[in-house]
């Protein structure tokens, strides 16, 4: 089995098998400083329902910088709302992807205008998730 380990910063790739372990890779944790208290108490439950969830349609074409999945997967939890004032690097999503949890961050500073995904809905590579 392979996990994922976070300590001190570092996080490992392990691999598990027949009582052996071996560190696959290791990289330095890149998370903005603001976003990681906010993170913290918040438990990760996966959505009850797992039917996915139509996208918001747009009524209009929303000017401003779109926010795209960085990889296919689950939307485990949308953690701003529209109107919400947010500056480059907060994290405004979390996807789940491979049974990891992956941070979709600000890409600048702004407002959010549209927000077009909900909790539980499966996104691929591309779409658009938030405007700001």
């Amino acid at each position: 089995m392979k996990y994922v380990v976070t300590l001190k910063d570092r996080t490992y790739e392990v691999e598990v098998e027949h009582g052996e372990a071996m560190i696959l890779d290791e990289y330095e944790v890149k998370a903005p400083a603001a976003a990681a208290p906010a993170t913290a108490p918040v438990a990760a439950a996966p959505a009850a329902a797992a039917a996915p969830v139509a996208a918001a349609p747009a009524a209009g074409a929303v000017d401003g910088t779109p926010v795209t999945a960085p990889l296919p997967g689950n939307v485990l939890s949308v953690k701003v709302s529209q109107g919400a004032a947010v500056k480059e690097g907060d994290v405004l999503l979390l996807i789940e992807a491979m049974k990891m949890e992956n941070e979709v961050t600000a890409p600048c500073d702004g407002t959010v205008k549209q927000i077009s995904v909900t909790t539980g809905q499966m996104v691929a590579t591309g779409d658009t998730l938030v405007i700001i």
